[in-house]
């Protein structure tokens, strides 16, 4: 475990509401990868990386994500529209942050397993600022975890857009963007396709 000082302003927000459509229509919050859920590692990766606070996104099978996972000590918002993209998820992370003391969200997705603490914790370490706007990079090319200070909020919440996210947002404000390099400790790869399950460590149990 990467040891970390944790810091309560910066929130930690899964997107975890895909249904896995390239994958048969497996929730890809419940593949499993090394004997337990994807949504069990995000957490444990944000969590470890030093977020005291973890906003969950679920979507596709909700009540059965819920069912089948460990989430102690996460806040859980099921987004309605998850099948109309990533964006629409986005925006119910930063929405439930409404109200808090969080200063920046540090967002996560689900289907990323090789991205873990190590990555979490230098994204975090580099948020000063409510104006703060971070992202990891991978050989110099932008990636997640992604860190937007509340200043960004309701820019990005109005730019997102399908399966688009914070990216429309992020290339926009470029110029007030720090990258972070990862690419030493962890890989960004997605679980999208059956050909990419060959990446999780127990392949042929997937969502059993």
């Amino acid at each position: 475990m990467v040891a970390v000082r944790k810091n309560s302003l910066v929130t930690g927000v899964l997107l975890a509401a895909g249904g896995g459509r390239r994958l048969g229509g497996r929730p890809k919050a419940l593949l499993s990868h090394r004997g337990r859920p994807l949504i069990e590692h995000a957490v444990r990766s944000l969590r470890d990386g030093g977020c005291d606070r973890i906003v969950v996104v679920l979507g596709a099978a909700a009540d059965e994500v819920r069912a089948r996972s460990v989430l102690t000590g996460c806040a859980v918002t099921v987004n309605p529209r998850w099948e109309q993209g990533m964006g629409t998820s986005l925006r119910a992370g930063l929405a439930a942050l409404t109200d808090t003391r969080a200063q920046a969200a540090l967002v996560l997705l689900v289907d990323q397993p090789d991205i873990g603490a190590e990555a979490v914790s230098r994204v975090r370490t580099a948020h000063t600022s409510r104006a703060s706007l971070v992202a990891a990079a991978y050989d110099g090319k932008r990636g997640h975890p992604v860190l937007l200070g509340a200043e960004h909020w309701a820019g990005v919440a109005e730019a997102a857009d399908g399966d688009q996210g914070a990216r429309a947002y992020l290339r926009e404000h470029r110029a007030g963007l720090t990258l972070v390099e990862c690419g030493d400790v962890a890989r960004p790869y997605d679980i999208d396709t059956p050909e990419d399950l060959r990446h999780l460590a127990d392949p042929g149990t997937q969502g059993g």
